[in-house]
């Protein structure tokens, strides 16, 4: 699987978790360079609250456009630090 946006390739797996239709890629999959942090947060009631990243590549910004769970609740440990992604990200296969 491969997260694309804007031309460039974000992260790059053969496993990803698929939660809720949504592909978690592993940490070390991901494409650090593109990834800046966000104050953003949100809180899942079973995965517990998501920290935010804003993808930059090519000179252009797609705030918030990752999203991960630090400390997630127990139901949802497989996915500790696995990045997921939308606003126009694809994945491929």
């Amino acid at each position: 699987m491969k997260a694309i946006w804007n031309g460039t390739v974000l992260a790059e797996s053969d496993k990803t978790y698929v939660i809720e239709g949504n592909h978690y890629f592993p940490p070390k999959t991901i494409n650090r360079e593109y990834f800046e942090n966000s104050d953003t947060h949100t809180v899942c009631p079973w995965k517990g609250t998501a920290s935010y990243y804003s993808i930059r590549a090519n000179d252009k910004v797609n705030k918030d456009a990752a999203w991960y769970y630090p400390s997630p609740k127990y139901a949802a440990e497989k996915i500790k630090d696995h990045v997921a992604f939308w606003r126009g990200v694809e994945i491929q296969e």
